[in-house]
């Protein structure tokens, strides 16, 4: 039997990369049988790694439940809640700094990536962020993690500090932790540069459709995503695995990303969707996959909105959910202090 934890962060504008690359996957999990618990996490501890606008983060983490109950995480089945409401979180992430390895942080490729050349002016949260993630999901003993693929390497981090746990105090305490990693777009990349990922924080709206926009705004930026100037490619473009080929990825980055949306917006295979359109001009693929996309993400918008005009009720989720995230990690932060001898 299995335990689920993921989380995301609440910093605004939710996108399909979001939805496609988590939520919905989330979703997916429900319908399995072996699990004990899944704990769905606004990680806005996460957050605040950098500057946040306090009345901002506040509806954005109202914002991030929505979107998780309006996709189809049912409050009843999973437990959702926001990260800073269960204590355990800040002060495991304590224990596990006091176990884990400066080398160990300092291979981590997504530091260096949003520290850029400023490293030494970025805060000390920043660099500590994937020990927290560890402490998110060792608070519950969890044994499944859904994330997507630049998540990986905080993963196997987490798997390190569990396993030094293990090891330095002689227990078996830790369970092994697993990526859960699946679903056609497991990195959504933007709608304007096919190797760059989707972001909230991109400054321009048509690299991205966010949960949020109405039908006639997701058609006009799925019309104007950047596409190059070939036809749309045949079977040979794909492996024996029926994934895109390393040089197709490298030469066609838009194409690939539209059809990896296409695949996963309808659970369908690359081989499904370049059969009916290959040869054929990208416009035919931007209009189904723009139909495609208003019937699944459209709905989903109309209900977080209106789940936004009663945050009384988002509320309640979370301050229900947290009450139980914060039975269940205290009792294993318990006997943590029991087994390192701080009880």
């Amino acid at each position: 039997m299995d335990r689920i934890f993921s989380g995301v962060q609440p910093t605004g504008n939710l996108h399909i990369g979001n939805y496609l690359g988590a939520i919905k996957n989330f979703v997916e999990i429900q319908k399995r049988k072996n699990i004990i618990k899944s704990y769905y996490c606004v990680v806005d501890l996460h957050a605040i790694t950098v500057w946040q606008n306090p009345k901002k983060l506040k509806n954005d983490t109202l914002e991030t439940a929505a979107a998780f109950i309006a996709s189809g995480i049912n409050p009843t089945k999973s437990i959702i809640f926001n990260q800073s409401r269960v204590s355990s979180h800040a002060e495991l992430a304590w224990i596990l700094n006091c176990i884990c390895r400066i080398g160990w942080l300092n291979r981590m490729t997504q530091f260096k990536e949003k520290a850029g050349k400023n490293r030494e002016q970025v805060s000390v949260g920043l660099y500590a962020y994937p020990v927290l993630m560890a402490s998110d999901i060792l608070s519950y003993k969890s044994t499944l993690v859904p994330v997507g693929d630049d998540q990986k390497q905080h993963l196997e981090l987490a798997r390190d500090i569990a396993n030094k746990f293990n090891y330095d105090y002689g227990v078996n305490f830790f369970p092994e932790i697993k990526p859960l990693i699946f679903g056609g777009a497991t990195r959504v990349m933007s709608l304007r540069d096919g190797n760059k990922k989707m972001s909230k924080s991109d400054d321009s709206e048509y690299s991205r459709i966010n949960l949020v926009d109405e039908a006639d705004i997701i058609r006009k930026k799925i019309r104007k995503a950047k596409t190059d100037s070939g036809s749309i490619m045949d079977l040979k473009s794909l492996d024996d695995k029926g994934e895109f080929k390393s040089e197709v990825i490298c030469n066609r980055p838009e194409a690939v990303n539209l059809i990896n949306i296409f695949c996963a917006t309808e659970n369908k295979t690359k081989r499904d969707i370049i059969e009916k359109f290959m040869g054929k001009n990208f416009s035919n693929l931007k209009e189904s996959l723009a139909d495609s996309l208003i019937n699944k993400i459209a709905p989903i918008g109309k209900e977080m909105k209106k789940m936004m005009q009663d945050s009384s009720y988002l509320e309640s989720i979370l301050k229900e959910g947290a009450e139980i995230a914060d039975e269940d990690s205290k009792k294993n932060l318990f006997e943590i202090k029991n087994i390192i001898g701080l009880n």
